[in-house]
């Protein structure tokens, strides 16, 4: 396996991290070194297909995130945001590429990535795939092309157990349609409305947050003017978009110059 990199996976027993897992080990460009858990996971300690049910594979599941990344040159986390930057600080130190899926993170945890990216690759999406991403592109040429006559609003769905709204992705599409019309998220984001909220405001991006049953991921981007409509639309049936596109992040990112990047990045569209 010298030219496979090694990747390790922080998370394993969650929907996301046994996506992952199951997507490193089926590839032919990278190889499973490590996983981590929660310190008091029941898996901690033990060989990682027997915690999955199946056969040994000789990766064991570590609490200590520093015994997987030593081993790594690449690390794909989808966690939380405390962990993610622990984590972020070891891959630094280590001169891991580190990939990041995490959602919820402040400016200030942004803030924290960049002065780690200062001495190894971070690779960070709200979402991974292929077809958000090009997406959040759109958006943002749309945005541009029209003007502050045409309401944003953007619709996103996800299953009943997601814990943060805005979605990451909805948060970065938003993003893009103010970068866009040449403005800050943060002065005109509208995120809830109940109530006698009065007429909209103009220029304003609004946020709606949807959540039931399995929904994997589905967001719309609504540009509303006077007589007409534009909906850009991305629909998920498949988390395993997210893992190969967390992987193909972790592939480029082996002799990359240190820096925090987008998928934009990877996908050549930065």
């Amino acid at each position: 396996m010298a030219d496979s990199v090694g990747i390790a996976v922080m998370g394993a027993s969650g929907r996301m991290g046994r996506m992952l897992i199951d997507t490193v080990t089926a590839s032919h460009k990278a190889h499973l070194v490590g996983v981590t858990e929660r310190p008091g996971h029941d898996w901690i300690g033990r060989d990682l297909g027997e915690a999955l049910g199946g056969a040994k594979t000789g990766v064991m599941v570590h609490s200590d995130p520093l015994d997987v990344i030593v081993k790594a040159q690449a690390v794909i986390d989808f966690t939380t945001p405390e962990a993610t930057l622990a984590h972020a600080a070891l891959t630094a130190q280590a001169r891991c590429v580190h990939v990041i899926g995490t959602t919820g993170l402040t400016d200030a945890d942004i803030a924290a990535l960049d002065a780690s990216a200062r001495h190894a690759v971070i690779v960070r999406a709200g979402n991974m795939s292929l077809g958000v991403n090009l997406l959040t592109r759109l958006a943002q040429e749309v945005a541009h092309a029209l003007d502050a006559d045409f309401d944003v609003e953007i619709v996103e769905s996800h299953h009943r157990h997601k814990v943060d709204a805005p979605s990451g992705t909805a948060l970065m599409l938003g993003e893009a349609v103010a970068r866009g019309r040449g403005v800050s998220l943060s002065e005109v984001s509208d995120r809830g409305r109940d109530g006698m909220t009065g007429a909209r405001k103009r220029g304003d991006i609004g946020f709606a947050a949807i959540r039931g049953g399995d929904i994997v991921g589905e967001h719309d981007v609504i540009f509303a003017g006077m007589g007409e409509r534009i909906v850009l639309s991305h629909v998920a049936t498949d988390r395993g978009i997210f893992a190969r596109g967390a992987l193909k992040a972790a592939l480029w990112g082996q002799g990359q110059a240190p820096g925090h990047y987008s998928m934009m990045s990877v996908l050549g569209l930065a």
